[in-house]
């Protein structure tokens, strides 16, 4: 029998003892492994703090860590819920697993019947950053009874269409990116001020999910499918608010006028503010949660 390929467990448990950045190890010591409906394995969610549901996503080519700094400012008023996308962070890869976006929206919405089963049926609220942001929008359609209200930061994949990177040039990509260098360079593009936000912490943080096993095949995999594209249409029922960096350097101009044509006054531009709002500009992020229409 062909067994799973191992997850990034023991990745967190060194990560809640040893990473450079303080709030990073807090939060890796919240993760909990949870066995999800239909699934083989146990997965990564990190749940902390008291009051209703609230479920955070990240972004492509990333991890719950990068909820490190709002994480603290939720907590009080929120039981916050941060997993790993399947194929992503710290996840489990099982060989035979679809690593498309049909496949993260399977994973969560087992994830969501196991919030429901230990927490109760109430809905969630919903943070997306980034990629995280279609996803949000995806999910909240599939599931409109479970999601109550919508906070996107820096949304990507609201629009466009999905670009499948045929063989060859997906296991080069995910080659080119798991290059030391550029993910130092990634990982400055997205603050707004590199230069004073962007040290030895922050590179470790978006760098150490690489070594979970299977990241760079799972990664292909995704890139082949083409990934979350045009998925603002319609946009969800559900209230819905989005806050994006004046200075984001990640998504082109075309990408965040086209966003923003979707989107209409459910904006709020930040100053001082790159493709992270969570990170740059977390206090901002927490009241636009905390104080609904503040946005």
């Amino acid at each position: 029998m062909t067994l799973p390929q191992p997850d990034g467990r023991a990745l967190v448990e060194a990560a809640a003892r040893n990473l450079l950045d303080p709030q990073g190890r807090q939060l890796a010591a919240a993760v909990q492994w949870w066995d999800l409906p239909g699934w083989a394995r146990p997965f990564p969610v990190a749940v902390l703090g008291e009051g209703p549901p609230l479920l955070l996503l990240h972004g492509f080519d990333s991890s719950f860590l990068e909820f490190r700094r709002l994480a603290p400012l939720l907590a009080g008023g929120a039981t916050l819920l941060i997993p790993d996308l399947f194929g992503f962070g710290f996840t489990p890869r099982p060989a035979d697993g679809d690593y498309s976006p049909r496949g993260v929206l399977t994973h969560l919405e087992a994830l969501l019947a196991e919030a429901a089963a230990r927490l109760g049926p109430q809905p969630l609220g919903l943070i997306g950053a980034s990629m995280g942001g279609a996803v949000a929008v995806e999910l909240s359609r599939r599931q409109p009874a479970r999601i109550h209200r919508l906070l996107l930061l820096a949304p990507a994949g609201l629009t466009g269409r999905p670009m499948p990177l045929p063989p060859l040039l997906d296991a080069l990509g995910v080659r080119f990116l798991g290059l030391p260098g550029v993910r130092r360079s990634l990982c400055r593009t997205a603050f707004a001020d590199p230069s004073a936000s962007v040290g030895p912490a922050e590179e470790e943080i978006a760098s150490l999910h690489l070594a979970t096993p299977g990241w760079a095949d799972s990664l292909r995999r995704f890139a082949r499918s083409g990934g979350f594209a045009g998925c603002g249409k319609p946009l969800p029922s559900q209230p819905l608010e989005v806050l994006w960096g004046a200075d984001d350097r990640i998504l082109r101009a075309p990408q965040k006028k086209a966003a923003l044509a979707l989107l209409g006054d459910r904006v709020k531009e930040l100053a001082d503010c790159g493709h992270l709002p969570h990170l740059d500009q977390s206090n901002q992020v927490a009241a636009a949660w905390l104080t609904p229409g503040l946005c």
